[in-house]
């Protein structure tokens, strides 16, 4: 294979994999879910390369016919938003520290989510609720020659700290809806990450199998803020809990000269984030489980395993610009309760390279929130979720734009 197509096929493969991943995971992806987690800056074959980007993305999704405890019409109104917009945010370094032996730093925000539909229906349920995070990451890996190619055993770890509140109505006789509770919480973990990858480079073929750990939260720590309706800020505490583990499979090959394919498969374990119990501080941790007489209040998430197929073209135009185009399917990690339905994107993305050593990127994604409705399900030890708010939604677009750039030596 000549100079000339090595090039054109690895440009492109650093395109797709780099370029659009993030703008299209981000795309309001199930669970908690933002930028997720994305080592590919790991793979670079420059000795040191540094990237940042950010993704914005826009969900337009309408909640409606919403009804109050007992499905009842509270005069409070019947729609309301369903998400906020928001940004994802990654910044990252990688360096060769000897012949075969690669690693990686980075920060990124993983988890998240923020809605906002304040005076509703379904206000003693929530009027907003921002849940954050920060990841700070680092990620190693050898390769050794393997027939064709090169295999490469990849391992890390992160720090993972996890945070954010949740306000609701707690009583309608306090004029102007100011009768109103918040909770802020806050916790942290630590994670681990393992895999493997196939590369050959002179067809730009690269397969990666990668699963990063649970985090566990054992500290979970915060105020219950009932001042509102006369009565005081109790300290709280909530039981351990975990943040998801991932597995994702990722693929690509030069089909010809200049084009590239590439796809994967992510499983997220969301169905470990349930009723999450909140109990003052004093009750014996004994005590506090899901709808026991210990638990003063929960944060009800009743996810269950997101998964998230993706597919997509690379191409190279020549030594400047570059551009890739992607579809993807996440299923919704919501059933029954929720508004995390199915959802379908269709992004693309352009790539500049003014220098050998600079890349400049910028890339898009819309997609189809799928319609549905949230009522009632029943949960751990017979506890009643959603009884509290009931309401319907249909097919609501979702939109995203991502910048980068990327600078190597």
């Amino acid at each position: 294979m000549n100079n000339l197509r090595l090039k054109a096929l690895l440009g492109a493969g650093c395109l797709s994999l780099a370029l659009i991943g993030t703008a299209m995971s981000s795309a309001h992806a199930g669970g908690l879910e933002r930028g997720g987690y994305d080592i590919d800056l790991l793979f670079d074959p420059a000795p040191f390369s540094t990237e940042a980007e950010a993704t914005y993305v826009m969900p337009d999704r309408k909640l409606k016919n919403a009804r109050g405890p007992g499905g009842a019409d509270l005069g409070f109104g019947t729609s309301a938003d369903g998400a906020e917009n928001y940004w994802v945010p990654r910044i990252g370094a990688k360096a060769q520290i000897v012949q075969g032996v690669d690693c990686m730093i980075d920060y990124s925000q993983p988890w998240g989510a923020h809605v906002a539909p304040g005076v509703w229906n379904g206000a003693f349920s929530n009027m907003e609720t921002d849940i954050k995070s920060d990841n700070y990451a680092a990620t190693c890996s050898y390769k050794m020659d393997a027939g064709k190619g090169q295999l490469r055993f990849i391992g890390g770890v992160f720090y993972q700290k996890v945070y954010g509140f949740k306000e609701s109505l707690v009583s309608p006789l306090v004029p102007d809806f100011g009768g109103t509770g918040r909770v802020d919480l806050t916790s942290n973990g630590w994670g681990w990450r393992a895999g493997l990858a196939y590369e050959i480079p002179d067809i730009a073929l690269r397969a990666s199998l990668v699963y990063n750990s649970k985090v566990k939260l054992d500290n979970i720590s915060g105020t219950l803020d009932l001042t509102n309706v006369g009565s005081v800020v109790l300290p709280i505490y909530g039981s351990t809990q975990y943040m998801p583990d991932v597995v994702e499979l990722k693929m690509q090959s030069g089909i010809a000269p200049g084009w590239l394919a590439f796809g994967s498969i992510k499983w997220v374990n969301w169905s470990v984030l349930q009723s999450v119990p909140i109990c003052p501080v004093g009750v014996p941790s004994a005590f506090c489980f899901t709808n026991s007489p210990g638990e003063v209040t929960s944060l009800d998430l009743m996810y269950r395993d997101g998964w998230t197929v993706t597919g997509g073209i690379g191409h190279k135009f020549n030594d400047e610009w570059s551009a890739a185009g992607q579809l993807s399917w996440d299923r919704g990690t919501s059933h029954g309760y929720g508004s995390q339905t199915d959802t379908w994107t269709l992004g693309g993305g352009v790539a500049y390279t003014p220098k050998p050593n600079i890349e400049v990127r910028l890339a898009g994604a819309v997609g189809v929130l799928t319609s549905g409705h949230s009522g009632i399900l029943i949960g751990e030890n017979g506890k009643v979720i959603g009884d509290d708010a009931t309401y319907d939604f249909g097919n609501d677009l979702v939109t995203a734009i991502s910048g980068g750039l990327k600078i190597k030596f």
